[in-house]
């Protein structure tokens, strides 16, 4: 009778600050109850201490103690509650089931129509006349038929599971309730099956609006992969057109020069051939006069041979411009080495053409753009610390050797062969290759060097050879105050640009391009220089005096390896 009294009249023990159940109930001296935090923070808030309804003061402030006769009402009440909270949500629930078998049928389980929550089972038509009939079974609660009953009791208690506990993510009976989890943000499962459904609904919206977005999406790819397939066949038909022609008019020269060619070669062979013709009349007449100077040697008749002699000599005196018409030079000597420099000029014009298509249709399709933002250069950022073994002996290093410093004092270091020995110069340890960005924080009057090198840089003597910039082994920008130096190949060039205390360094090997960036809150652009790397490239830093250089990414120390950015 009291607990349904309790029932009847639940809204009289809620506190009437925070409109709740009342939770560690307190009576004042007025005897008006509240929760005890609830009043307690009520007076923490006023400079007297008086009742919120009554307004009756007290002086000085009550000493609060819990009222544990109304704790256990309170208890009574809650539990109540959730029961028939719990029992709502089974029967709401248990209609979505399937057929249960009844727990008292022997033999062929009949199927069951109620389960009992106090005795944890499930009945039959036939075996629930007991329940329905029986004086004593009159308390016992009854649902409709759930299978799992077994599940929903606590295995410690042998309580039914009717409270859920927000701060351990479970089940509980009410015994746990008032045991481990005492003081936890607890719920009837009514109410956190009702949330559950609501983050349910939100989330099968959100499934709902991104399977929509991706049908969009999925769309769109068909139609750009349809305009795609469209397009590459009609540059594939356009450039067999041109090419086509290309041929054609290439094919067409090639018959004119050997048409060209070949009309020299007749020309040639025509006024051979009569010189020919010539010769051989003249070898004649010769073979016939040296026949008749040989007879006329012979001869000893004197006056025959005197007068005869004087006319053999004037024939031998006949002009030798066929000798001269002989000795020309080959004509086509001239002609084979412009048809090779043609060659050349031809494939150059085409190696160079074919770049230009390829660089157009690669940009669109095939290769990645280059980063803009600084989100999109960190993609690609690389964890580097320096190499004590490289330090010259009046450089210190720093913060776990990401910092290098000129302080104008000379160091210690053990003997390497690695080491620069002249120049204020330190190489990372690591090398960097593909695509790679890192960033340096530098600070100095007198110029800070950012380089990267070949390892095999010479490091001893201070000859060109060993510093950053003076050989073909490395390039390195020189950060001013108000101005930068790019030095490459021992050749320098003076740029112009914002100043800024962090620098951001861009590698792509493959492209052959090495950039330094302004970091601020945009990536402004210093100096890029085209060229082609060889061997594995390798940070470094040349260091003025009373300067410093700070690399600025580096490994977490967490246990994720993550890569972390300095501030």
């Amino acid at each position: 009778m009291a607990e349904a009294s309790i029932s009847l009249d639940e809204e009289n023990f809620n506190c009437c600050l925070c409109m709740h159940l009342l939770k560690d109930p307190v009576t004042l001296p007025c005897g008006h109850s509240y929760c005890m935090a609830c009043i307690n923070e009520f007076w923490d808030k006023q400079e007297t201490f008086d009742c919120p309804l009554c307004r009756a003061s007290f002086e000085p402030r009550p000493d609060l103690r819990r009222n544990n006769i109304l704790t256990e009402v309170v208890q009574k009440l809650q539990q109540t509650h959730l029961q028939g909270s719990l029992y709502q949500c089974w029967d709401l629930s248990s209609s979505e089931g399937q057929d249960v078998e009844c727990d008292s049928c022997v033999g062929e389980k009949k199927k069951a129509v109620k389960s009992c929550l106090t005795c944890l089972a499930s009945f039959c038509d036939d075996h629930l006349q007991a329940h329905r009939e029986s004086a004593a079974f009159k308390k016992h609660t009854l649902v409709a038929a759930f299978r799992n009953l077994q599940e929903t009791t606590c295995t410690k208690h042998n309580k039914l599971l009717e409270v859920f506990c927000r701060n351990d993510q479970r089940l509980i009976c009410s015994q746990c309730l008032l045991d481990k989890h005492k003081g936890h943000n607890t719920v009837s499962v009514q109410e956190e099956w009702e949330e559950k459904k609501k983050c349910l609904a939100d989330l099968q919206r959100k499934y709902q609006n991104r399977q929509e977005t991706r049908e969009k999406i999925l769309l769109q790819l068909k139609e750009l992969m349809e305009s795609f397939k469209h397009s590459t066949q009609a540059a594939v038909e356009e450039s067999e057109k041109i090419f086509g022609e290309l041929i054609q008019s290439i094919e067409k020269r090639r018959s004119e020069v050997t048409e060209m060619i070949r009309a020299r070669e007749k020309a040639e062979l025509y006024q051979a051939r009569g010189l020919l013709e010539q010769l051989e009349k003249e070898i004649v007449e010769i073979n016939k006069k040296h026949t008749d100077l040989d007879k006329l040697s012979h001869t000893k008749d004197y006056v025959e041979l005197l007068q005869k002699s004087q006319v053999v000599y004037t024939d031998t005196e006949t002009n030798d411009a066929i000798k001269i018409a002989l000795n020309k030079e080959p004509p086509f000597e001239k002609f084979m080495t412009s048809v090779l420099e043609l060659k050349k000029q031809m494939e150059s014009f085409c190696e160079d053409g074919l770049k230009t298509i390829f660089k157009s249709v690669n940009y669109k399709f095939i290769t990645d753009a280059e980063p803009e933002t600084r989100e999109d250069f960190l993609k690609y950022a690389r964890v580097l610390s320096l190499d004590p073994n490289t330090v010259n002996n009046n450089l210190l290093l720093e913060e776990c050797n990401t910092k290098v410093i000129s302080d104008g004092m000379s160091h210690s270091y053990p003997d390497d062969p690695e080491r620069f020995t002249y120049w204020q110069q330190v190489l990372c340890k690591q090398n960097v290759s593909q695509r790679s960005y890192w960033e340096v924080e530098v600070c100095g009057e007198n110029g800070v060097s950012l380089a990267v090198s070949y390892k095999a840089i010479q490091r001893t003597g201070c000859e060109k050879d060993s510093r950053f910039g003076h050989n073909g082994e490395s390039w390195r920008l020189v950060c001013y105050p108000s101005k930068y130096r790019f030095w490459e190949n021992d050749n320098q060039i003076e740029i112009s640009g914002p100043a800024s205390k962090r620098i951001g360094i861009y590698l792509d090997e493959k492209a052959g391009t090495l950039s330094f960036y302004s970091v601020t809150n945009k990536m402004i652009l210093i100096h890029k220089v085209k060229t082609r790397f060889s061997q594995p490239l390798y940070p470094g830093f040349g260091i003025g005096s009373d300067s410093y250089a700070k690399l600025c990414i580096y490994a977490s120390s967490n246990d994720t390896g993550e890569i972390s950015k300095k501030k």
